[in-house]
């Protein structure tokens, strides 16, 4: 009987590649979204010459002012599809047409399936520059300046999610897995070191995704070493 329950165990376990990689495309899938969310209000924030939240100032600021969002749009993706909220402007000469969601539309469908892969490298790297040129193409519709604040933004982002306390999590247990993909867009793979956390409440964390261009035990041991430092943070 205790054999034959342990094997009705090892059976309905879920395969850790499986598990690891379908939680690897929600958090892309994600990630991706609010990328492209934070692109189209960085366009609105460079034809308006302020960011979101930001006062006119100046004898003769310039024109047109933000008024919400249009209609949720629906884009595609290979690992699913995203919602974005079309920022609004009024107040200038001409009608306001993002010059983002159409480049983004006219995405190959080759580009389009790398794009989730080009995040997680970019997190596991926090190298941002080739999921940007993923998402506008080499063309970017978007200033010098603007693409500087987007890639300060999401090292910022990166940092705190890199260093975060893992103390509040109750984790039951850990899928490990070294997931290869694109790196960039050529035919070049890179392995990247996941660890997900099936949590006491029955959810499914990401807490790490490293750079694993060695995919060993120094490599493993270093990555569970800095995941329990951060467990045991205050």
């Amino acid at each position: 009987m205790e054999k034959q329950s342990t094997e009705r165990l090892i059976e309905s376990r879920p395969d850790p590649g499986r598990v690891v990689w379908e939680q690897l495309e929600a958090f892309a899938r994600q990630g991706v979204q609010d990328l492209l969310q934070r692109v189209l209000e960085e366009e609105v924030a460079a034809l308006l010459g302020r960011e979101r939240y930001a006062r006119r100032e100046g004898v003769d600021p310039a024109e047109g002012y933000r008024n919400g969002f249009g209609q949720p749009r629906r884009l595609s993706l290979s690992v699913g599809t995203i919602t974005v909220r079309r920022p609004r402007v009024r107040g200038l000469a001409a009608r306001f047409e993002s010059r983002i969601l159409p480049v983004f539309k006219r995405r190959t469908p080759a580009v389009s399936e790398l794009l989730p892969t080009l995040y997680l490298h970019g997190l596991a790297e926090g190298d941002f520059d080739l999921a940007l040129r993923g998402l506008l193409g080499e063309g970017a519709p978007l200033s010098a300046a603007s693409i500087a604040r987007l890639k300060a933004d999401w090292q910022g982002e990166y940092d705190r999610w890199h260093t975060r306390s893992l103390a509040d999590l109750e984790p039951v247990y850990l899928w490990v897995d070294g997931v290869y993909v694109k790196a960039g867009l050529e035919k070049d793979k890179a392995a990247m070191l996941v660890v997900l956390a099936a949590l006491r409440d029955g959810r499914k964390v990401i807490v790490a995704v490293e750079s694993g261009h060695r995919e060993s035990t120094e490599s493993w041991g270093a990555l569970l070493r800095e995941l329990r430092s951060q467990s045991r943070e205050a």
